[in-house]
């Protein structure tokens, strides 16, 4: 749903969250629920096994990925800081952190927060050994990254009954964070006019009906407010549904065997990403008798949905499927009936808007991605 590629690019992928971690510890358990909840919840998440192709873990590109993210959220373990590599890469976090440029939500998982805070116990003991391999300077400024770390409130597995609890409290507090921004005035979804919207799309997405799959397109001409609005959208209703899946940016699925790899995607996505991949038959079989939302966004060719469509039909009673484009002909093309029309804020306004709630810089060129007015349509 949200790959990228390894190599540096004039436009690098941006992300909601970058996971730092020690693997050993964490990558086959408390780490892959969390990669795992974020992603089916629309989430944007770097996790540097997966996004960074093997044998391509260099400095440059994590650093890219760090600046291009919003949230990082760092799982201090009992071997984090025995890794030269997370600590370096933690170094690269709080300096961007410095700037203002990202927010980082320490976790302290099994791990003692005065520990690394004062760096004793078996966090003095691992930089004792890292002091005979390492120069001096490299192992201060891993100490010093470490102990602001640790400065920042966080979470600490310790204080919840299990992981179930633990993982809750972090991902809404990342979901709060990503889509809960309030700036002193009203919020930003009352001045981008989501909530008002939220209220003519209900109609159309019949949320209560327990009959078929609806499937909804969300349409706008040239700027992309469907994909903001789809991502609100998910985020307000996929509770709802008992399996749920955010195709992020289907058009950008490599073209070579396009059809194949959009099915791939999807079926990694509606079961999580960490399973070994079940057979299709299985999954259509388990999803007949599930509620499921689906968001395809950025389709923009017929192929695309007909490969979609063998799975979404399979979709149990009262499955929702919305599809996002810029093509209104697509949707026409293709049968669907229902079409949310969306007109795009004027980019000054937008620009205005997110000064107001303190975004960042680079993240203004969004403005395309954000629609007021919007206007629900049932086109012919």
């Amino acid at each position: 749903m949200y790959s990228s590629s390894s190599s540096s690019s004039a436009t690098p992928q941006k992300f909601d969250v970058f996971l730092s971690f020690r693997g050993k510890d964490t990558r086959r358990t408390f780490i892959s629920f969390l990669y795992k909840e974020l992603i089916e919840m629309g989430i944007r998440t770097f996790k540097d096994d997966v996004e960074l192709q093997s044998g391509r873990r260099i400095a440059s590109d994590l650093l890219a990925a760090i600046e291009n993210s919003k949230i990082a959220v760092v799982i201090i373990s009992k071997n984090y800081s025995a890794s030269p590599w997370c600590l370096q890469e933690l170094v690269m976090i709080m300096d961007v952190e410095k700037k203002g440029s990202i927010i980082v939500m320490p976790i302290f998982y099994n791990v003692e927060p005065a520990h690394v805070r004062r760096q004793i116990e078996q966090v003095a003991k691992q930089f004792r050994k890292h002091e005979g391999r390492e120069n001096y300077e490299t192992v201060v400024s891993w100490r010093q990254a470490l102990t602001n770390l640790a400065s920042i409130s966080g979470h600490c597995s310790r204080d919840c009954e299990d992981d179930s609890k633990l993982l809750d409290e972090i991902t809404k507090r990342i979901s709060d964070m990503l889509f809960s921004v309030t700036p002193p005035s009203e919020s930003i979804n009352n001045q981008l006019g989501f909530d008002a919207r939220m209220k003519e799309l209900y109609p159309l997405l019949d949320l209560d009906s327990n009959e078929g799959v609806r499937v909804v397109g969300i349409w706008a001409r040239g700027g992309n407010g469907r994909s903001a609005l789809a991502r609100y959208v998910y985020q307000k209703i996929f509770k709802k549904f008992q399996s749920h899946c955010f195709l992020e940016n289907v058009k950008g699925i490599p073209h070579d065997c396009q059809m194949s790899n959009l099915r791939d995607e999807f079926l990694i996505r509606i079961q999580g990403g960490y399973s070994r991949m079940k057979t299709s038959g299985l999954i259509k079989k388990r999803l007949m008798s599930q509620k499921v939302l689906l968001v395809a966004n950025n389709v923009d060719k017929l192929e695309q949905l007909d490969a979609l469509a063998e799975y979404f039909n399979c979709f149990g009673p009262g499955s929702i499927v919305l599809i996002t484009t810029q093509d209104k002909q697509l949707l026409v093309a293709f049968g669907i009936k229902v079409v949310y029309e969306v007109e795009c804020l004027r980019c000054f306004e937008v620009r205005q808007l997110f000064r107001q709630i303190g975004f960042r810089e680079r993240d203004l060129n969004v403005g395309s991605e954000l629609s007021s007015p919007i206007s629900g349509t049932e086109s012919s």
